[in-house]
């Protein structure tokens, strides 16, 4: 696709061209490519880091309103953290087989073929990235500067131009410094934890003052439907998102085979037991008629319950979601750039900054449709509007792994998991995804529209090029002088 000037000629282009033997003297250490710089510390903390954002603090709303009742609301919650953590024992047994970076692309194509793989892409950068980075930064924005409104609401263009700032600092660290991105999520991280902490202690201390009241008649089907039950499995699994970052970046992760399955199990124990105990504090405070009206679940339980920390609240939140920012922008990069190394993406994006490291044109991409997305700021319609394809695509990767089990099973697999959590998840994923066609075929529709307007693109363009040869030499032309002005050469050295 797009394939441009050869490596040597954009090198030598700008200034940058080195002989092999060069490279051998300069050793290692001087050479262009992504360092493996994330430990199991820093894999874990990215990724409670990127699940733990807004999800906790504004889709509980989501989850009881279309659930019907608090019971069958924490059955979601239990149900979600549990399907989660299945996938996941499924990612990291592919990410150990397959050791690659890319997460959810690099699988399709290694195991479903290169048309699975592209739509994934498509969809990533046309519309799922930038509405996921949307939805959580949007919640940064409102949390931020809502208590300097308060006790009105922040102007939504004011909301806008924060989460606009935040999330161009964001994609400026992740340019800058892999070594700070890591350890600005290690901190956030934390802070995340010590906010969700923030929460369960009171509602822990008020439910063992025997105030049980909000918990009277938690299974009443009065307000069941069950079509819409997938979207209340949209939101919790949305809350849960992040579980598969981690496979984004397998060639910079220390020792993969071991902290790959390590951080997963450990992160998604810690999250559904955090998110259960979040659960049921706000219940124990808020009736449920009080969350479906709060803008802001988090801020109301501490107004109610814990009033002297109530104005710390949003600004803890607002971190937690500039984490999830962070993790999901600096994983994300990799998908990017891991399909342009495949040869399904323009060549520019395969390419990592000379001094830096770091993959900067990939991380630049992305900010336009955010932006976009940002301006459009409806948090739910942006929600269900994307999850169709992302979980469509994240079921045909752990069908993938069963298929690459039957078709390789010469394949080493340091990590391998029961065909049966594959196999659960799966069909969890593609029935959900099924009843949200019924459940919301709008935004549903819109969404699986938009990524099968990826298939023109992958036959014109990616399968076999038909573009005209002047247009060839334009955009090759384009691609030298960016890399110049971006000062980015392809990886020198091969980390898989």
């Amino acid at each position: 696709m797009l394939a441009g000037l050869n490596r040597e000629d954009r090198q030598k282009a700008m200034g940058f061209c080195r002989t092999k033997s060069n490279v051998k003297e300069e050793g290692k250490e001087k050479a262009v490519f992504l360092r493996k710089k994330i430990t199991l510390v820093r894999a874990i903390a990215l990724t409670i880091g990127t699940i733990v954002g807004s999800g906790i603090f504004i889709t509980p709303k989501g989850v009881l309103k279309n659930s019907g009742n608090v019971g069958l609301s924490l059955i979601v919650w239990l149900a979600c953290g549990i399907l989660s953590l299945f996938g996941a024992l499924s990612y990291a047994d592919l990410g150990t087989s397959i050791t690659k970076s890319g997460g959810h692309y690099i699988y399709l194509l290694e195991t479903l073929g290169p048309l699975p793989a592209f739509l994934r892409l498509w969809a990533e950068f046309i519309m799922i990235r930038p509405a996921n980075i949307a939805v959580v930064s949007l919640a940064f924005g409102r949390y931020l500067i809502e208590p300097l409104f308060a006790p009105c609401h922040a102007p939504a263009l004011a909301v806008k131009l924060v989460t606009a700032t935040g999330v161009s600092l964001i994609i400026a660290l992740n340019c800058w410094s892999v070594s700070w991105s890591a350890n600005i999520q290690t901190v956030l991280a934390f802070l995340k934890m010590v906010t969700i902490g923030l929460i369960i202690v009171p509602g822990m201390m008020a439910l063992a003052e025997g105030h049980y009241e909000n918990f009277q008649n938690a299974f009443d089907t009065r307000s069941l439907s069950l079509d819409k039950l997938p979207l209340a499995f949209y939101s919790g699994m949305f809350a849960y998102g992040g579980w598969f970052y981690v496979n984004f970046v397998t060639e910079e992760i220390i020792n993969p085979e071991r902290n790959i399955p390590l951080s997963v199990i450990v992160s998604l124990l810690i999250v559904t037991l955090g998110y259960l105990l979040t659960n049921i504090s706000y219940y124990t405070v808020l009736t449920a008629e009080e969350v479906l009206a709060s803008e802001a679940v988090a801020v109301s339980f501490t107004d109610r319950a814990f009033k002297s920390i109530s104005s710390a609240i949003p600004v803890l939140v607002a971190l937690s979601c500039f984490g999830s920012l962070n993790g999901g922008i600096f994983a994300a990069a990799r998908m990017l750039f891991a399909a342009s190394r495949e040869g399904q993406w323009p060549p520019l994006f395969s390419m990592i900054h000379s001094r830096r490291n770091t993959p900067l044109p990939a991380l630049l991409l992305m900010l336009p449709l955010i932006y976009l997305m940002v301006l459009i700021g409806d948090l739910y319609g942006l929600l269900n509007f994307y999850s169709f394809s992302r979980w469509l695509f994240i079921g045909l990767v752990t069908l993938g792994l069963i298929i690459h089990r039957y078709r390789h099973p010469e394949v080493p697999r340091p990590f391998k998991v029961p065909l049966f959590i594959p196999l659960v998840f799966t069909i969890s994923s593609l029935f959900i995804v099924g009843m949200s066609l019924y459940s919301d075929p709008v935004n549903t529709g819109i969404g699986c529209a938009i990524t099968l307007t990826g298939l023109p693109v992958y036959y014109l363009v990616v399968q076999k090029s038909r573009i005209p040869a002047s247009c060839s030499a334009m955009f090759n032309s384009m691609t030298v002088k960016l890399q110049v002005l971006m000062e980015v050469i392809p990886q020198e050295i091969q980390t898989y």
